[in-house]
């Protein structure tokens, strides 16, 4: 039942060194140290129980989404949780369209990063205080009270909420075996974690090879610094992954729209199933004409991580500009946003790939997926959810994976929840970043 009036919102910058050994590198972040700003909030009840909630950055700017944080919590503090999800439509756009917040948004950029961790903390309190983790929160919610929780606004010419809701009730059918088929395979994954763009040659042979014996069989490769080195780190890879199983590509928005399809043509020999974000990821009709030039080949686009919000993939949906929509439980505005631009994809036949290369994000998309699976698209075709081997340690209830799926997770809340002892360790001095550091305070910061 849910209960208490909310009496305290606190964030925290965490950042941990990942750049260091080049953990996340890519064309366009070469030196990312994998970071979040990682909210609590507490209530008056005795339950003790509280919810955690965080949005991922890149190292520097996290102080910049901390101050953002600190500005909408006005906005949290002293309310009802259950006035909050008894209307949960109006809370998601109270925090949305303050005012004077808005401005340097709007639903879009650090105030929608802000946004995304503090309605992250509050389904983690609420499905807390249900005693269910969060897929099994929205799986057993009423297709009336799911479409309750989603903003339409702005979206309604490509999804209405009577879709919407026949979407969900449609999605009942068959839903309890879904379920136990998920629970007893879980959902299919595939590893970034092998081909980050600053890994030697030898390095990245010697993780391949253990990922298939591990039981891998998808494979993200990063590409867009150099076309040669490119060629040759594909080449090896097919090579040890074999004809069989699939590779995907990932420019991180490096190129120029006809650069993408000159670049990806003479990749296509080693039988990508996707490009994604080979270019801006607000080029929204670019993305469209490489989807075109790509077709014959055989080569879909993929895009969505950095996807400001649900306008915004309305018209890539509408546009015909991807072939794979990569949600995002950070970038978006947390779960509510995620439901709206599932059910879309629903609506225009595009499978939800989610992307979940950053710390925490695999522990927060994996309720998403099981949600989408269960209730929405009831489909596994051309479908899986992203996984890096990266931070999980640094969390209570840490994602795991078997035979390179996704096991349900079983435990209260959104997997939200770091320990303590880590926050403690990689809470950041304020305006600092790691270069800055000497090796003294690097060393006690991990």
């Amino acid at each position: 039942m849910v209960r208490g009036k909310i009496r305290s919102l606190s964030v925290r910058d965490v950042r941990f060194p990942t750049s260091r050994e080049q953990h996340g590198s890519d064309a366009m972040h070469t030196d990312p140290d994998y970071s979040a700003a990682y909210v609590i909030i507490e209530t008056d009840t005795a339950d003790g129980l509280k919810g955690y909630g965080l949005t991922f950055t890149l190292g520097k700017g996290t102080e910049v989404v901390v101050c953002a944080i600190d500005a909408l919590s006005t906005h949290v503090v002293g309310r009802d949780l259950k006035e909050i999800v008894s209307n949960f439509r109006g809370f998601y756009r109270q925090l949305t369209s303050d005012g004077q917040l808005r401005w340097i948004g709007p639903e879009k950029g650090v105030i929608h990063l802000a946004t995304s961790a503090v309605l992250n903390a509050v389904w983690d309190l609420w499905a807390k205080q249900e005693g269910k983790p969060l897929w099994k929160l929205l799986v057993d919610m009423d297709p009336k009270q799911l479409v309750s929780c989603i903003d339409f606004r702005y979206i309604t010419d490509a999804l209405t909420e009577d879709e919407a809701y026949e979407i969900l009730k449609n999605g009942k059918q068959g839903q309890k075996k879904r379920e136990e088929q998920m629970l007893k395979q879980g959902y299919p994954a595939y590893t970034t974690s092998c081909a980050w763009l600053g890994y030697t040659d030898e390095h990245l042979s010697e993780l391949c090879t253990k990922a298939l014996k591990e039981g891998w069989t998808r494979f993200k490769v990063k590409v867009g610094a150099d076309l040669s080195d490119d060629i040759r780190r594909c080449k090896l890879i097919r090579e040890i992954i074999g004809p069989n199983n699939l590779m995907m590509l990932d420019a991180n928005q490096r190129w120029d729209v006809q650069e993408a399809i000159e670049w990806v043509t003479k990749l296509a020999a080693f039988q990508p199933l996707w490009i994604e974000e080979p270019t801006s990821p607000d080029d929204i009709l670019g993305h469209a004409t490489i989807s075109r030039a790509l077709a014959s080949l055989g080569i879909g686009v993929a895009t969505g991580e950095q996807c400001h919000n649900k306008v915004m993939f309305k018209q890539f949906l509408q546009a015909k500009a991807l072939q794979y929509l990569q949600i995002d439980s950070c970038r978006l505005g947390s779960v509510n946003e995620n439901l709206s631009v599932m059910l879309m994809a629903k609506k225009f036949e595009i499978p939800v790939c989610p992307h979940a290369g950053g710390v925490g994000l695999c522990e927060l998309v994996q309720h998403l997926i099981l949600f989408d699976y269960i209730c929405v698209s009831g489909s596994l075709e051309n479908r899986m959810c992203e996984y890096v081997d990266h931070l999980h340690e640094h969390f209570k209830y840490p994602v795991v994976i078997k035979n390179a799926a996704y096991a349900v997770p079983q435990e209260p809340g959104y997997s939200t929840e770091m320990k303590e002892e880590s926050v403690r360790q990689y809470q950041f001095p304020s305006g600092q970043v790691w270069k800055e550091l000497n090796s003294e305070q690097q060393g006690k910061l991990g």
